[in-house]
């Protein structure tokens, strides 16, 4: 039997009320002892969090696995220790146990294990857990994405109002710059049509304000589900024309393989 290496983790958790100090474990950070890197990995189903605060903002909690590892490449390994930098990026509302001892066989085994253990929930019957809508397509482009090996170089939850004006609540799923800049954000025309309108209203506020700040074209894609299976196409087509009438490029699931392979050659990985 191989040599185990000796590991130590520490579980991240979301802790919406301090005082009645309740919490969800949502991810795990993971390093060889000894190591001052390290790995973070949060958690893909977040149906604990939302159980405990519906209006948990799931999104931003997301986007933190991200900061969380872009720190960690800049400061490691000769600035502070790990879990300095950790609880310096972390709200309040989330925190950090104390680091534990593990043997593990490799690191990437070792995060899977100790994610099923300590973070996911568990399994339901598949019909119970099936996502649906436009979370669906949010977890499908990030799972392409990720194959890929873009999804850490790529920006999350790209504010409109950056570009548009002041107040716009508007937040793309992702994008990056390349010559010009690409933005792709999913929108689900089985179950929130107005979705597609109100990406359609901002198109061109948003290409114009990446024009004037970014000085680089925008070119828009919306991601939505196949028209097979779908419930109601008069409603699909009626989603799908008022986008692309706005220049919008309107993708599906299916078609995510090929974007994140352009995403991959484009951005060298």
């Amino acid at each position: 039997m191989p040599e185990r290496m000796q590991c130590e983790f520490s579980l991240i958790r979301y802790v919406p009320d301090v005082v009645k100090g309740e919490f969800a474990n949502i991810g795990v950070v993971l390093r060889e002892a000894g190591r001052e890197d390290a790995v973070v990995r949060f958690t893909r189903d977040w149906s604990r969090v939302r159980c405990m605060a519906a209006d948990a903002d799931v999104a931003l909690l997301e986007s933190l696995e991200t900061e969380l590892s872009a720190r960690l490449q800049r400061t490691l390994p000769n600035a502070k220790p790990v879990l300095e930098v950790l609880e310096d990026s972390l709200s309040n509302s989330v925190q950090l146990t104390a680091m534990r001892a593990t043997l593990a066989e490799n690191l990437p085994a070792e995060m899977e294990q100790l994610m099923r253990m300590y973070v996911e929930p568990l399994k339901a019957p598949a019909t119970q857990r099936k996502r649906s809508g436009r979370a669906a397509i949010v977890g499908a482009m990030r799972d392409e994405f990720e194959r890929a090996g873009v999804w850490q170089l790529m920006r999350k939850r790209i504010a409109a109002s950056q570009y548009t004006q002041v107040g716009d609540p508007l937040k793309l799923d992702c994008g990056y710059p390349n010559g010009k800049v690409r933005m792709f954000h999913a929108v689900s025309l089985e179950s929130d049509v107005e979705g597609a309108k109100g990406l359609a209203y901002s198109a061109a506020a948003l290409r114009a304000g990446v024009q004037r700040i970014d000085g680089l074209e925008l070119e828009l894609s919306a991601i939505v589900e196949p028209l097979a299976g779908i419930s109601d196409p008069e409603q699909y087509g009626f989603g799908k024309s008022a986008m692309e009438r706005e220049a919008i490029h309107v993708l599906t699931t299916a078609d995510l393989g090929r974007v994140a392979e352009m995403a991959k050659r484009e951005l060298r990985v």
